[in-house]
Formats: C-alpha cells, sequence, structure tokens
C-alpha cells in the first residue's frame, strides 16, 4: 500500500490544500493521515473553554469533510471535533470514496496544561480502543495522547492491527519524545505506526509538524518537515502479520 504522513498549518490551509493535493496525484497514495483537529486553529492552547470556538472548530471540520473527495486517495483518517448530544468529543474517522466518513474511536486520554488544556474543551470518552476492518485493511487508532498508554497497543497487537494512526498536535520541542513514543508503540503492536501533525503556530504554541512513518520493529522510514510536509512510501503489510509472531509480540502475558 502507498501511504502518505503529512504535517499542515492550519493558517494556511488553501495554500497547503492545494499542494497536497498535487501530491497524492503525483506519487499516487492510497491512504493518507491528516493531523489530529486539523482543519481548525489549535483552539485547545487556550485554557478557558469558549462555545463559539468550539461550535466553530466543529462546522470547519464538517465543511472540509465535504471537500475530501478533493483528494486522489482512497482512504483518509484523521480525528476531528464533534459533538455527541450534549457531550464534547475528539474523534478519529475514516473515510473512504466508496463508503465516504465513518466515526470510529473517541479520545479517552486528555492532556490539561499549557497549550493543551483538552480536558476543559472536551469530553473524555470511555475506554474503547477497536480495529477498525476496511477492505483487508485492518487498523486502530491511538489519538496522540494516547499512544503512551502502550497496553492498547498490545492489545492491537493481539487483535491483528496492520496500522497504527497517530493523528496529533504536539509542539516542536518535544519532537524528539514523540518520535520515540511512536517507535516504541510500533514495536509493541507489530504494525506500521504512522503519525501526521499540526504545524505552526497557534495561542503561543509552536507545533512541531515532524510526521512519521515507523516499521514494525521500529525503523523510521519516513519523516516529514517544513521543507517536505507530505511524504508517501511503499509499506508492506505482510510485514505487519508476520511480526505478531515475532518478538516481543509473541511473548505470553495472560495472567498466571
Amino acid at each position: 500500500m502507498r501511504a502518505t504522513i503529512t504535517q499542515l498549518d492550519a493558517n494556511r490551509l488553501e495554500s497547503e490544500w492545494r499542494r497536497l493535493i498535487d501530491h497524492l496525484a503525483e506519487s499516487k497514495s492510497q491512504f493518507v493521515l491528516l493531523p489530529e483537529m486539523c482543519f481548525a486553529p489549535w483552539f485547545c492552547a487556550d485554557p478557558t473553554p469558549n462555545e463559539a470556538a468550539w461550535q466553530s472548530a466543529v462546522a470547519a471540520h464538517e465543511n472540509w469533510f465535504a471537500r475530501l473527495p478533493q483528494l486522489p486517495v482512497d482512504r483518509v483518517a484523521g480525528a476531528a471535533p464533534r459533538n455527541i448530544g450534549a457531550k464534547r468529543h475528539n474523534i478519529a474517522y475514516l473515510w473512504t470514496r466508496r463508503d465516504g466518513l465513518r466515526w470510529t474511536h473517541a479520545k479517552t486520554y486528555l492532556p490539561n496544561d499549557d497549550g493543551y488544556w483538552e480536558a476543559n474543551w472536551y469530553d473524555r470518552a470511555p475506554v474503547d480502543f477497536q480495529v477498525i476492518h476496511n477492505d483487508g485493511l485492518s487498523l486502530g487508532f491511538m489519538i496522540c495522547t494516547e499512544i503512551w498508554f502502550l497496553q492498547h497497543a498490545r492489545d492491537y497487537a493481539k487483535r491483528g492491527a496492520r496500522l497504527l494512526l497517530n493523528p496529533r498536535s504536539t509542539p516542536r520541542h518535544s519532537n524528539a519524545k514523540w518520535l520515540a513514543g511512536g517507535q516504541t508503540a510500533a514495536v509493541v503492536s507489530g504494525a506500521f505506526c504512522l503519525s501526521s501533525n499540526h504545524a505552526g503556530q497557534a495561542g503561543g504554541v509552536d507545533l512541531g509538524g515532524a510526521g512519521w512513518l515507523c516499521d514494525p520493529d521500529g525503523a523510521v522510514l519516513a519523516t516529514t518537515s517544513a521543507e517536505t510536509p507530505f511524504v508517501t512510501i511503499d509499506i508492506d503489510l505482510g510485514l505487519a502479520d508476520a511480526a505478531k509472531s515475532t518478538y516481543p509480540r509473541y511473548v505470553d502475558d495472560s495472567p498466571l
């Protein structure tokens, strides 16, 4: 499968969208991962939640979802703000050209500190890390902070996930730490780990870009940068299947 990782600056979405369309067409990508809540400025930098700002972000994402068919690709994944009844959530999605938009995993582990006041802005979802199946592709989401809760990566390994997706919004100074987390999650899950990140400035936060794609043994196959915000490479999904029976995935951790 040809897979694309990205970094996007919400302050320049129109121009970056056009560049992304051109890149996907030229690379003949089949799958693209977008950053966490990428179709609105990073509102969680403000510690005080604002109803109008939240609803504006939800509406902005809905408007951009209508433009997903412009991307010359079969599948698009990411995470977006969404209202569920009286609750606010950050929910992963998978869009396919055949079936349209499918909402999947809702974020359950929420940071709440300088620049990332997410628990103030929206609700924590119940723990529910399900493998999503789509035309032979099995994938699981760990949205941003969730990648540090590696018990779920281990569970994804047991259930045969081939892709582990980590849409995120993280600061530049922590890029190396997040890449280390992605490499570890790839090893634990025995899956290709893909991450796409915000870039640019938002509310005083210097968002780091630096998306990555790691193989099931943690080798870094690709990264994004300001100079190369979109990267597409071929990955052999069969390697994720084979990895499930190798170290450390095969080790028995059932209760004694």
